[in-house]
């Protein structure tokens, strides 16, 4: 039998102590995922609130791109789909595969991001800075929320890029894996919400 050393790694079991503290681990990361739940729902519950108050100042319609916003939810949702490929291939034990996945998910998280702050500076250059008025101050804020949790998963990216490369898929390495997974997924529905309410319904 032979193996593919650059693409296969070994995939070490777990012992009970480290199953512990795996679970535990899992534990700790639900709680803040809902604990982020409980955020991004007062924000959203915030901007609807103040959505309406323009203070004289320019609305969704007159400032909002849909297309340059369309293109960014499209490099959000493919940077998913690069990063859910990433665990069957963590499971297999594929080493290479799971670091390509990583790095093209970074590559497209990078380019949103971009987009986000090019549009954050084209409006504060022009005077509709969070300040502004009370929709502008909103607007900031849940997208700002929502922009710097890719920035600091981005940084988790990187981290797990150094483990995987070091350490290999180990079990450890893998749980990591699986909670970044579903910390990414997470940000990518709550874009897609971002998408629809602040967005879609303020060039409606």
């Amino acid at each position: 039998m032979t193996a593919d050393a650059s693409t296969i790694d070994t995939v070490r079991s777990e012992g009970p102590e480290e199953a512990g503290v795996v679970a535990t681990q899992a534990l700790g990361f639900w709680l803040y995922l809902m604990s982020d739940l409980i955020l991004f729902s007062a924000l959203f519950a915030t901007f609807a609130v103040l959505s309406r108050g323009l203070a004289g100042g320019p609305s969704g319609k007159e400032l909002f791109h849909l297309p340059r916003v369309f293109v960014e939810t499209m490099l959000l949702l493919a940077s998913s789909a690069a990063c859910g490929f990433t665990m069957p291939a963590a499971q297999g034990g594929r080493r290479r595969a799971v670091l390509i996945g990583l790095a093209v998910t970074f590559l497209l998280g990078a380019g949103f991001l971009s987009m986000e702050i090019r549009e954050f500076r084209e409006m504060v250059l022009g005077g509709n800075g969070p300040g502004r008025s009370a929709f502008l101050s909103a607007f900031f804020t849940l997208v700002g929320a929502h922009g710097a949790h890719v920035f600091f998963g981005m940084i988790w990216m990187l981290v797990m890029v150094g483990q995987v490369a070091v350490r290999g898929l180990t079990a450890p390495v893998r749980s990591r894996l699986s909670r970044f997974s579903m910390f990414w997924h997470f940000l990518d529905i709550v874009w897609i919400g971002v998408f629809t309410v602040v967005y879609l319904m303020g060039v409606a």
